[in-house]
């Protein structure tokens, strides 16, 4: 199989001819169609989350066909159409798992950071934590909703159930949230790097009553915040700009250290939390609302070949929406 690999952090990854993997008991493996690009897979590309599985295949928004099982996996599987996250796989034994917290669990793998990903033309799954999909859906489409999907609509489920809904921070995360609450009738207000006219123009274009740049003041204070940028200096402007028991939302897997603030802006109750990773029940409640929905995801192609370019694009700034890599 190709393969792009990174083969020492802050380095750029490199093409490689490797043997197809072999899907051991419990896994499955997949003919990869489209891997979408996030910002996980440069905070890992770039050292930023610590001891990845090296040499390792980035890549965590995989959809596939799966063309090859191993044992105690149902045969009838073969040919369909499945989606990998993150989450790759939990002991099922410690107290988070068996509490219902499996996102928290204490030895956990992670696609495309301690077990090789989908920037690659094959990759092997758990096969309990890879999800079945549509089968006349677009790949391309499809692989965003794996994880800036998931990940946004735990945030969402995290921000709780106000009108007014801050999101800073408008990637590829953000394009499909700000979907689903305009479909649930709420008003977003979209935050994003000062003077990004464009990126504010594309907010707009998806359903935000508002946008603006993150030193802006919103229309009027929100009932939660969502940041999914990893600015920590976006914290305590997202506390100014909530309301009393209101509460910020941090959705991504790193940030830089949030400064130090005054109590007043966490006083009258507001509340600052974080989202871990993801669980299979976010999934099953996720997807069918993102059909109803009507969700678009937009999307730029780059070739398996140009992952290197597209996790340039997405460092920089010059995506939006979110970047797919596409084998062959």
């Amino acid at each position: 199989m190709k393969a792009m690999v990174l083969e020492e952090v802050r380095r750029p990854l490199v093409l490689s001819n490797l043997p197809d993997p072999t899907p051991g008991r419990g896994e499955i493996r997949l003919k990869v169609e489209a891997c979408a690009v996030c910002r996980t897979d440069l905070h890992v590309v770039d050292g930023d989350l610590k001891d990845p599985k090296l040499p390792l295949i980035p890549g965590h928004e995989i959809v596939g066909i799966i063309d090859k099982v191993g044992e105690g996996v149902d045969e009838a599987r073969l040919s369909r159409r499945a989606g990998v996250p993150w989450l790759g796989h939990t002991c099922g034994a410690c107290s988070y798992c068996l509490a219902g917290t499996e996102n928290l669990c204490n030895q956990p793998q992670f696609t495309g950071y301690t077990r090789d990903g989908g920037f690659a033309t094959h990759v092997v799954a758990d096969a309990e934590f890879a999800f079945d999909l549509d089968a006349p859906g677009d790949p391309v489409a499809l692989s965003p909703l794996l994880c800036a999907g998931l990940i946004g609509w735990r945030s969402l489920k995290m921000a709780g159930d106000g009108r007014r809904i801050g999101i800073y921070g408008f990637g590829a995360a953000a394009h499909i949230i700000a979907q689903i609450c305009a479909w649930q009738g709420r008003d977003v207000f979209a935050f994003t790097r000062s003077g990004d006219t464009e990126a504010q123009r594309f907010a707009l274009s998806l359903g935000a009553a508002w946008a603006g740049g993150s030193d802006a003041a919103p229309p009027d204070l929100m009932d939660a915040a969502i940041i999914f940028a990893p600015v920590g200096d976006l914290v305590p402007a997202a506390l100014r700009a909530v309301r009393k028991g209101g509460r910020v939302v941090c959705g991504g897997i790193h940030m830089s250290d949030i400064p130090a603030m005054p109590y007043s802006l966490l006083w009258e109750e507001r509340q600052l939390v974080t989202v871990a990773n993801l669980t299979r029940i976010d999934a099953t409640e996720f997807f069918p609302i993102a059909r109803e929905a009507g969700v678009r995801t937009h999307t730029t192609v780059y070739s398996l070949e140009r992952a290197n370019e597209a996790l340039a694009d997405l460092r920089a700034g010059r995506l939006s929406g979110a970047a797919v890599l596409v084998p062959g």
